[in-house]
């Protein structure tokens, strides 16, 4: 079992579309945290610095196994009315 680290810069906003960004996929916890530490005093990335997250992810495991379903109403943050998928369960 191989363990990779993918790296995503997220920020919310309440009057537009949130930015979602992905940043890499490292082979260890540590050149992820080397890429925000090059990363973090950049336009942009500097003025949200906490929005860096690197996910522990094993390498060839495939996600979502089960299909998923789309379900109309307040997605996990809170924004009322809008389609979201969940993953579906066997």
């Amino acid at each position: 079992m191989t363990i990779v680290y993918d790296l995503w810069f997220t920020r919310e906003y309440d009057d537009r579309e949130d930015t979602e960004l992905h940043i890499g996929i490292y082979a260890s916890r540590f050149e992820a945290e080397a890429a925000i530490e090059a990363l973090k005093d950049k336009p942009g990335f500097r003025d949200y610095p906490e929005g860096f997250e690197a996910h522990e992810v094993v390498l060839g495991q495939t996600g979502w196994q089960y299909g998923f379903v789309t379900t109309i109403g307040a997605p996990p943050k809170d924004a009322a009315g809008e389609a979201f998928d969940l993953p579906a369960f066997d």
